[in-house]
Formats: structure tokens, sequence, C-alpha cells
């Protein structure tokens, strides 16, 4: 069953430590089998009305998208990344 890594970017507070995490980021998780679906400031939210930056990924499974989070070259983007962003991250089963 698929699984669906998402990330909403509460703030980012250091664009280039934002960039080198992206250089890293993007791929090692391709390499770990990533499928990016979106990325982006959404078009237009509703409840509580957040425009935050998301990211949706997709895996085969959720033991591929915790083991792409937990890989060594996933590991040295967020050490890049370090303070730059302030992100909410869940790894969500498909239906």
């Amino acid at each position: 069953m698929p699984a669906y890594w998402i990330s909403n970017y509460r703030a980012v507070h250091d664009e280039a430590k934002m960039s080198a995490y992206a250089e890293l980021a993007g791929p090692a998780l391709i390499a770990a089998g990533a499928r990016f679906l979106a990325r982006g400031l959404p078009e237009k939210v509703y409840e509580a009305g957040l425009e935050q930056r998301v990211v949706i990924i997709e895996f085969d499974s959720v033991e591929a998208a915790i083991a792409a989070h937990d890989s060594a070259a996933y590991q040295e983007a967020l050490v890049a990344l370090g303070d730059g962003a302030e992100r909410d991250l869940r790894i969500v089963p498909g239906v």
C-alpha cells in the first residue's frame, strides 16, 4: 500500500540553508523511491487558512518512507537544513 510523506513549512528562516537542504534531500529521497506529487504554496486555503509551503511525496509503503527519512543521505540533508526552517512532517498510509 502506498504511503505519503507530507511536509508543511511553518516558517523559513534561512533561504541558503533551504537551498542546501533541497540539493541534498531531493536526490536522497528519489534514490529511496520517492515520487514528488506536489510542492509549493497552496492555490487556495480553507478552514484555518494557513498559507504554508507544502510538499507531498509518495512512497511504495510506510516502511519505505520511514527508511528514506532515516537514511544517512537524508539525515545529511537535515543537518544542512539545521534551523533554516520550521516544519511539520507526517508519513501517512494510503487508502
